[in-house]
């Protein structure tokens, strides 16, 4: 029997920008990306998707980023996690470093594959989602 498809979940409050992340993933990442704008909602999803990498974004309504890694852990025990983040979370670093799921960190703004990178380098198990090379057709 077939595992099920390892996902990779993004969660960002604005949606423009989750969406143009979504975007960039998919191109360079062969595995399903998901992404939420509402901190709860993803956590409300993420004992279904079982994600191997949650990406977010620590400035959220709701929850920030940091909250949200303390609730999403119970959630998804084996997931990676990376902060994205516009804003100085010096202040935040000895929390940081206390939360083993934590495994990357990323300041906006970033290359744009850059993230993917970043997703393939904190993948927890083996058969991280390779980049893919082909050349997607255009959208009708």
């Amino acid at each position: 029997m077939k595992q099920p498809t390892k996902s990779v979940v993004l969660v960002d409050d604005d949606q423009a920008y989750a969406d143009l992340m979504v975007e960039i993933l998919s191109h360079n990442l062969d595995c399903p990306v998901v992404s939420f704008t509402r901190p709860l909602e993803a956590l409300a999803a993420l004992p279904l998707l079982a994600p191997s990498v949650i990406v977010t974004d620590y400035n959220m309504p709701q929850l920030n980023g940091l909250e949200f890694i303390r609730q999403a852990v119970p959630l998804a025990p084996h997931a990676a996690v990376v902060v994205m983040t516009g804003h100085d979370l010096t202040f935040a670093r000895d929390e940081m470093d206390r939360l083993g799921a934590l495994k990357g960190f990323l300041e906006k703004p970033f290359g744009s594959r850059q993230l993917a990178a970043e997703i393939i380098r904190v993948w927890p198990e083996k058969g991280a989602p390779a980049p893919e090379h082909r050349r997607r057709p255009a959208r009708a």
